[in-house]
């Protein structure tokens, strides 16, 4: 008697799961960085020497007869929205920086354009009597501007390489801040008004200070933007940028007028801060990788986040006392610059 095999079942298959578009891990990853953003803007309001519950904070915002109206509203506000916008000009100035150099080190602070502006404000203070940030930040312009062009034409202009224009701005930076240090020295009468804005602080922060900072942190984002796409055709070479309907003269000419937009106005308003300019491109890049037009949107959005963190650990860290936030992104940033330092000479061997 011949049997006859049954064809073997096969289960059914499961549906294949449909991957996501990387527009939409894009978009989910910048709705995160606001959610976090906004948690630093609460901290920063709620966070101080005197402690306010999400309650206070929001009666101190919108009611004029609250308890809090005058600490929130007069006080911690207009701080926070300070470093909102240094944070925001000093990420977006990082990651100009770094593109347009092709240097992962590159940061503002480092190669000498904060300490530029921080020169001809300390200069302002001591031998013209400024006081305003109306008078500061023309001043600030003027230093990171010329520190911006010397910079490149010490570095080797078109030729420059990433060695050389970070030996060049190490170079400027030690010379400027020393030049800062020696005129402090020697203006005892200035040295009260300079020694809080020298180490970077938000303290101070007044109203008309967040006014006047403002229109110039705003024109150098629109500008980092609108160089996010001949950047990341210059990333590929001159010729091929060329190819692409980018002039690789006028795009350098534009990255350094808009990193002396930001960094003079962060500058001018409230000290050289070192760092994140540095950090915030780098963690950044890993998400979204070097494409300029994803990386900018994220270093507006993290870079401010990061500003308000370190300005709240600093008023908590030393209580009742404060830590302003230029201290605490030098002790923050520095194992994170030598870890960056020590990766790329690995990365090179």
């Amino acid at each position: 008697m011949l049997t006859t095999k049954s064809p073997p079942v096969t289960p059914p298959a499961e549906p294949a799961e449909v991957p996501r578009p990387p527009g939409a891990r894009w978009v989910a990853g910048l709705v995160g960085a606001l959610v976090l953003l906004l948690a630093a803007v609460v901290l920063s309001l709620g966070i101080g020497a005197k402690p306010l519950s999400p309650g206070q904070v929001w009666d101190g915002l919108f009611h004029a007869d609250s308890a809090a109206y005058t600490l929130v509203r007069e006080m911690r506000l207009p701080r926070t929205i300070l470093g909102l916008l240094a944070g925001t000009a000093l990420g977006l100035g990082g990651a100009v920086m770094q593109s347009l150099t092709r240097n992962p080190l590159a940061d503002p602070g480092l190669l000498g354009i904060n300490a530029g502006a921080a020169a001809a404000v300390v200069s302002a203070i001591s031998f013209l009597g400024v006081t305003s940030f109306t008078g500061f930040v023309w001043f600030a312009f003027a230093g990171a501007g010329a520190v911006a062009m010397l910079l490149y034409a010490v570095g080797g202009g078109r030729a420059a390489t990433p060695a050389r224009l970070a030996l060049a701005g190490s170079a400027l930076n030690a010379a400027l801040f020393s030049y800062v240090s020696a005129v402090q020295l020697l203006d005892t009468a200035s040295l009260d008004r300079m020694r809080f804005w020298t180490v970077g602080s938000l303290a101070s922060a007044q109203g008309y200070t967040v006014v006047r900072v403002a229109p110039f942190v705003l024109a150098g984002l629109v500008a980092a933007l609108l160089l996010a796409r001949p950047l990341n055709a210059m990333a590929m070479g001159e010729d091929a940028a060329r190819g692409l309907g980018a002039d690789p003269g006028r795009v350098r000419i534009a990255a350094i007028v808009t990193v002396t937009l930001l960094c003079g106005a962060a500058t001018a308003a409230c000290g050289p801060i070192l760092f994140v300019g540095l950090m915030v491109p780098h963690l950044v890049s890993a998400l979204t990788g070097p494409d300029l037009r994803r990386l900018i949107p994220f270093c507006a959005v993290l870079s401010p986040a990061l500003m308000l963190v370190a300005d709240v650990f600093g008023r908590v860290v030393v209580r009742p006392s404060e830590l302003q936030v230029g201290v605490v992104m030098v002790v923050a940033g520095g194992p994170v610059f030598l870890y960056f330092v020590r990766r790329s000479g690995r990365s090179r061997a």
